[in-house]
């Protein structure tokens, strides 16, 4: 079997309502290209009929997958399904499709910049967010600054859900990932600038999903609060 061009990863826990809708746009998606393409997704412990609705779907396609794992967050969901994925270029997407699927070409060569890491974002030119209330995008606003100056300078969007690894990036980065939970997506920036790795953000169109497991409460919290284990886990990566 040729080794994909682009491995789709979903972090998946208790998805039942639209993992198997999710999955059909996705699949009606790639179908569409050239190149060859796989989904890993990573079954974060659902407790409920998550991974029994992928079964008739990797029937019909082999090249998707998922990876049933114990739950404990969703770093560590996309940690094993990055690692597990083997596509030259890997996609994080998260399973409400809250960004379009369409909207990976913003993240692949030849539109993309030639980075290591490319970051779909919310808050770069060119994107937009439909629907989301005031109050949530003013919270993830004081968050990213928090961000900006204690771990990943520079960055105005490291939050969404949406984004692409080169496949030797991905290797050296999600192996050495210490956080399960939400804040996964600082540490693997903060490490790969303190390893030499170059990212870039572009912009993306972003859907607000009322259905959505983040709480920006308490959720940005608990990551400001890794923002400092981040530092001094990684002070000296190199």
């Amino acid at each position: 079997m040729a080794v994909p061009y682009l491995s789709v990863v979903i972090p998946a826990f208790n998805e039942e309502s639209r993992i198997t809708a999710t999955l059909g746009l996705i699949i009606e998606y790639l179908s569409g290209k050239d190149y060859e393409w796989e989904i890993v997704v990573a079954d974060d412990g659902s407790s409920d009929q998550t991974s029994v609705l992928i079964g008739p779907v990797i029937v019909a396609h082999p090249n998707v997958r998922v990876l049933r794992l114990p739950h404990r967050g969703k770093g560590w969901a996309v940690k094993n399904g990055m690692l597990a994925a083997e596509g030259e270029y890997r996609l994080l997407c998260d399973a409400d499709l809250s960004v379009p699927i369409a909207q990976v070409e913003r993240l692949l060569p030849p539109t993309a910049p030639d980075c290591d890491i490319v970051l779909g974002s919310r808050e770069a030119p060119g994107a937009e967010r439909i629907g989301e209330p005031a109050r949530r995008h003013i919270m993830g606003r004081v968050f990213n600054m928090m961000v900006s100056k204690l771990a990943v300078p520079g960055v105005s969007d490291t939050q969404c859900g949406f984004k692409c690894f080169r496949g030797d990036a991905a290797k050296d980065l999600f192996q050495r990932q210490t956080m399960d939970g939400f804040s996964f997506d600082v540490e693997l920036l903060y490490m790969a600038r303190q390893r030499g790795m170059t990212f870039a953000e572009v912009g993306v169109d972003w859907y607000y999903r009322t259905e959505s497991k983040v709480r920006p409460v308490r959720d940005s919290l608990l990551t400001a609060l890794d923002l400092l284990k981040i530092r001094r886990r990684h002070r000296n990566l190199s």
